[in-house]
């Protein structure tokens, strides 16, 4: 999945650094997606989260610089991650805005390296990326991207880095449905409501994948191109490797499904083209028996 070359960007969501600084904003409905990251990667990784669990200073950081002046000749090049990350923030905009009309208002993403202050504490590269209820953000540490590829053995590629940020920006559609309130942080297992509400985004990136390159209510052409065979393996190969039997078994533990947080390899497969050949209507994880 490329973008036009000739596409233009006005996206204003999308940061290089910042962040929100206004403290630890962790149950309710304000921070469990904080939680979310801290359960799925200190269970499944092995990474140290402990940073995202720890308060803000509750000082205001200083504001990130807005990416800005991307063509799609740039965001199609494997090196210009920021610039990818302004295409694909602009293709889901206006992919959701048509989907949800007049409810629909975008999250911030924002691009660090090392650490950042969120509205759900302190984060770090080692959450990798997470979505933020609490002050409705996405926040990336782009070298995930790298760790996708050389930890977790995916094939990668420009839409494998773009699903990364469509399930993100899927959790914020779930959030302004009132399905992400559902999620229990606490409630593991294949059929558990972290699953439902994590494969649901899946779900949704999908959704994007198909829908992105239809021309917007307004008739503006999409900045998407079509996507590809190979472009949509590469997206569901992403998918398997960060399933949690595949993280499991990488991090020398047995699989476990009862600590299941982000679903099995194949569901999470399964619900990304769900999406991707049904769109959202697809994605209804809640009503079904085991998703």
């Amino acid at each position: 999945m490329t973008f036009r070359n000739d596409a233009d960007f006005n996206t204003k969501t999308v940061k290089r650094g910042g962040g929100k600084g206004r403290g630890l904003a962790i149950g309710g409905g304000g921070g469990i997606v904080a939680v979310i990251a801290v359960v799925v990667i200190s269970q499944l990784t092995g990474f140290d989260v402990s940073g995202l669990l720890a308060g803000g200073n509750g000082q205001q950081q200083e504001p990130g610089v807005e990416i800005t002046g991307c063509t799609g000749a740039d965001a199609n090049d494997p090196a210009n991650i920021d610039c990818r990350m302004e295409g694909g923030s602009q293709s889901l905009s206006t992919y959701w805005s048509d989907q949800l009309g007049g409810d629909y208002r975008d999250p911030e993403v924002v691009l660090f390296d090392d650490s950042v202050s969120t509205g759900c504490g302190q984060g770090s590269g080692a959450t990798g990326p997470f979505y933020c209820s609490a002050d409705e953000s996405i926040y990336i540490d782009t070298s995930f991207f790298n760790d996708l590829r050389d930890r977790f053995g995916a094939e990668g590629g420009n839409l494998a880095e773009m699903y990364v940020l469509a399930h993100e920006w899927g959790h914020h559609v779930q959030f302004l449905r009132g399905e992400l309130q559902q999620m229990n942080p606490q409630d593991t297992g294949p059929a558990s409501s972290m699953v439902r509400g994590e494969v649901q985004a899946d779900c949704y990136a999908g959704a994007w994948m198909n829908g992105a390159t239809g021309a917007s209510e307004d008739g503006a052409p999409p900045v998407m191109e079509s996507v590809s065979a190979a472009d949509f393996a590469q997206a569901i190969d992403a998918a398997g490797v960060i399933g949690d039997d595949r993280l499991q078994q990488s991090s020398g533990q047995g699989v476990n499904p009862d600590a299941w947080s982000h679903g099995s390899s194949e569901q999470r497969q399964q619900w990304l083209m769900a999406g991707f050949d049904g769109g959202p209507g697809a994605c209804d994880t809640w009503s079904v028996e085991a998703p």
